[in-house]
């Protein structure tokens, strides 16, 4: 049996690192400047089975308890006539033959109805749902997904999208038009408005009347930045803070179309490297 290498005294191997990617920061003409390091969490593996675990844990938070009343179908005067007299046993109304308050009956009560006390909260380990976090930024790299998710991006240009410091001061949703134009963006702003359709069913009377397509996701500092963004079709627009996996991953696919300002890289390093996963 071969002694430890750190009990022979040989030092042991050291881990080989992912490396920083690089970007050129693009100003408000699209013209390439300077070169950045990305966070380390941009090279991390791509891990599809943990982003849809905490998309579905995101979700499952903000699911609402429902239930019916307990007395619901069961409102009828019925009488049961009793074994013995070759007619099923199901309970009938008061001087009638026809069937009522059980569930194989018209307007008759559900089998096994929802209740409200059902938990549906999903909970997901601390160090999961980091690393589905770190999982999703690095997926924001990789041309391959963000293109199977739909996005409509130019050939030239390199993925995540990092923009100068005055892209948070788009205040009006006219310049914010105007800048994914000439950063060949816009196409996909376009592909959101033209797949907004009418929902089918029942969520139209629930608030959902309109299913919207993704687009782009603008991440910016702090709150209150790049509101001109808000506006224009499938856009949504969060700071660094508030960034979650779901907003990098919608519906748990991964490789969505991301818009970072300088000052954001710089806040999203320093909230990877204050807490390790």
């Amino acid at each position: 049996m071969s002694a430890d290498r750190t009990s022979v005294g040989v030092p042991p191997e050291a881990e080989p690192h992912a490396p920083h990617h690089r970007v050129h920061v693009l100003n408000l003409q699209g013209k390439p400047g300077e070169s950045v390091s990305l966070p380390l969490a941009f090279s991390e593996s791509i891990r599809t089975d943990l982003i849809r675990r905490a998309v579905n844990a995101a979700r499952s938070a903000r699911r609402q308890p429902h239930g019916t009343s307990p007395t619901a179908g069961r409102r009828h005067s019925v009488e049961w006539s009793g074994k013995g007299k070759g007619v099923a046993r199901t309970p009938r109304l008061m001087g009638s033959n026809r069937g009522a308050q059980a569930p194989n009956t018209v307007g008759g009560g559900q089998a096994h109805p929802p209740k409200v006390a059902t938990i549906w909260l999903k909970r997901l380990n601390t160090k999961e749902r980091r690393l589905a976090f770190r999982a999703a930024l690095a997926a924001t790299r990789e041309r391959a997904l963000v293109t199977q998710r739909g996005h409509r991006i130019p050939e030239a240009i390199h993925l995540p999208v990092v923009l100068e410091d005055p892209i948070e001061a788009v205040g009006a949703t006219a310049d914010a038009h105007a800048l994914l134009e000439r950063l060949h963006l816009v196409a996909d702003v376009n592909r959101a408005q033209w797949g907004t359709h009418v929902r089918a069913g029942r969520g139209k009377r629930r608030g959902r009347y309109r299913h919207e397509p993704k687009s782009l996701l603008v991440v910016t500092s702090e709150p209150g930045k790049a509101l001109g963004f808000r506006n224009l079709p499938g856009v949504d627009v969060v700071s660094v803070g508030r960034l979650g996996t779901e907003d990098l991953a919608p519906g748990g696919d991964p490789g969505r179309l991301t818009l970072f300002s300088r000052a954001a890289i710089d806040r999203l390093t320093a909230r990877l490297t204050a807490v390790t996963p």
